[in-house]
């Protein structure tokens, strides 16, 4: 279930989150160390929040990070944590993928994670809950490594000093002897966690570019990300063309993803839904005509033809290409009637690939000054 927190005292917010049920909202800076009681020498207080309630862990928290950042989500259920384990322990090939988690929390899930003999790096922002993971990576040598750094704010935007928790891909892979694939190559490691509650949108978006750049974690080849995702957003990214929510991230997702729900989990009492999603990139994403160097000029065919999403194809295709319309169409079998909203995603892959590929015209595209805005919205 979901706990309120921000409207409750702050001895009684973290006490909330410890029996939250399924998930919890810990939110950052909502209590400091005077607020917490004292424990007494068998480990916990009776009053003291225990958010790892298994016997392995003795320590607990002293503090609640300072630092201003937005609520996340945790898992805090056992009973989800071993179904999340044991469906990823049946899809774990051999020999097994390092599984990158991210931002653990109270460390619930990574613990079910490494009963099914999984290797695990733990990717968690707030040094909160810092000393519980290293505890448990002290138990468990070689199992599991413990790095503060936030996965969602990896690779960021405009250079400059990079402390924790934001971390550079390169380093982070570097430190983990993790290489390069090829795109054509397996799975070189799979991603758990939950999208930011916050950020949902913005998030996948950023994933989005980085993946059709092969740049960030896609760098080293076709990362698999294992997400939550709320109800909204996944009807939006998992929409197809008959619905309102038809979009570009849909479109987008359809293509370079195979989407598969994994676990469905209900909220109550809001009567909300969490997805669990698996997200491999396909290994026939890139082609001859759609590339990381073209890639820009596809989004940009995308939102041009959703900005009126009522509008013929036909008629979009003229200010958006040189190359005779009717012709493009006729290749790709649709009818001059068509509208944007009658195509499949793999439709609109099919369209450009068919313009990029006409010989007769040495420019393909038309560009104006909106050509460039293909930045995704990340500032």
């Amino acid at each position: 279930m979901w706990v309120p927190v921000a409207g409750l005292p702050p001895r009684l917010k973290l006490s909330a989150l410890a029996g939250a049920g399924r998930f919890c909202i810990w939110e950052s800076g909502a209590s400091t160390r005077k607020h917490f009681p004292a424990k007494n020498h068998r480990g916990f207080s009776d009053s003291y929040p225990q958010l790892l309630p298994y016997p392995d862990f003795n320590e607990s928290p002293s503090s609640v990070s300072k630092c201003r950042l937005e609520p996340k989500r945790y898992v805090t259920s056992r009973r989800l944590a071993e179904t999340v384990a044991q469906i990823l322990r049946g899809k774990l090939e051999r020999p097994r993928h390092l599984l990158l988690e991210c931002n653990p929390g109270p460390g619930i899930l990574t613990q079910a994670l490494l009963r099914t003999g999984a290797k695990v790096v733990a990717l968690e922002s707030d040094r909160t809950f810092i000393p519980h993971l290293e505890s448990l990576r002290k138990n468990l040598p070689g199992s599991l490594e413990v790095i503060h750094c936030d996965f969602f704010k990896i690779d960021p935007r405009g250079g400059g000093l990079v402390r924790p928790p934001t971390m550079v891909s390169h380093t982070l892979f570097q430190n983990l002897g993790i290489e390069a694939r090829p795109w054509s190559a397996g799975i070189p490691l799979k991603v758990i966690g939950i999208f930011p509650i916050k950020n949902e949108r913005r998030t996948l978006w950023k994933f989005l570019y980085n993946l059709y750049a092969c740049t960030s974690i896609y760098r080293y080849g076709r990362i698999e990300l294992n997400m939550f995702i709320g109800e909204k957003e996944y009807q939006k990214l998992m929409a197809n063309k008959n619905s309102n929510l038809y979009d570009v991230l849909s479109v987008l997702w359809q293509i370079a993803c195979e989407i598969k729900v994994l676990h469905v989990e209900s909220l109550k009492p809001i009567e909300q839904k969490l997805y669990f999603i698996q997200m491999r990139p396909r290994r026939g994403l890139f082609t001859e005509n759609l590339t990381p160097v073209n890639y820009d000029v596809f989004f940009h065919m995308l939102k041009h033809c959703f900005g009126k999403r009522s509008a013929r194809l036909i008629d979009h295709l003229h200010s958006l290409t040189p190359v005779d319309a009717k012709d493009i169409l006729m290749q790709i079998q649709k009818s001059e009637k068509v509208k944007v909203t009658h195509m499949h995603p793999q439709d609109f892959k099919r369209l450009f690939e068919t313009i990029e590929c006409s010989k007769d015209y040495a420019h393909k595209w038309l560009y104006d000054d909106s050509m460039g805005d293909t930045e995704h919205p990340e500032k």
